[in-house]
């Protein structure tokens, strides 16, 4: 009979030992799936910084041409008195190269008139009788359209022939 209690009592040592080797197993496991979340989380947040910070990087690069652009605009404004003639040129000047900023920034103007009206390229605000142009062409420009590579940036907005 004492045989019995000592082959149940190492049964039992024997149980008690591997339940304390699967809660270690456990234990370490839930320690490197803790870990894991919180790197993952770290990253997240490393790649939202950087997202952001690329946005910030591309807006700064913007604003610093157009900050040229009304400095231009200023210099223009001190000699509009006394020179009022050289304003409408000086105007031309700042025009073309605000534009020449914007296509350094990959945003171009399409043209409209005489176009057939494309709903994902104008926004047609009127339509109009007309002998000189088929109807649904665009007729009048009312609002340049630009694009940003082959994105639409903003549509014309046009009136179209009826």
């Amino acid at each position: 009979m004492e045989t019995t209690n000592k082959r149940k009592t190492i049964r039992v040592e024997d149980d008690l030992s591997e339940l304390e080797q699967l809660k270690e197993e456990l234990r370490k496991k839930n320690d490197q799936y803790l870990r894991a979340l919180a790197e993952f989380d770290n990253y997240r947040k490393r790649v939202e910084r950087e997202k952001a910070d690329a946005a910030r990087a591309g807006k700064r690069e913007l604003a610093r041409s157009l900050l040229e652009t009304l400095d231009s605009f200023d210099r223009a404004l001190e000699h509009a008195e006394s020179e009022p003639g050289a304003i409408l040129e000086g105007v031309r000047a700042i025009h073309r190269r605000l534009l020449r900023q914007l296509e350094a920034q990959g945003i171009t103007r399409f043209a409209s008139r005489g176009e057939p009206f494309d709903p994902n390229l104008h926004e047609a605000v009127a339509s109009i009788e007309s002998d000189k142009y088929e109807p649904g062409t665009v007729v009048e420009e009312l609002q340049r359209g630009y694009r940003w590579g082959d994105e639409v940036l903003r549509p014309a907005r046009v009136m179209v022939a009826r």
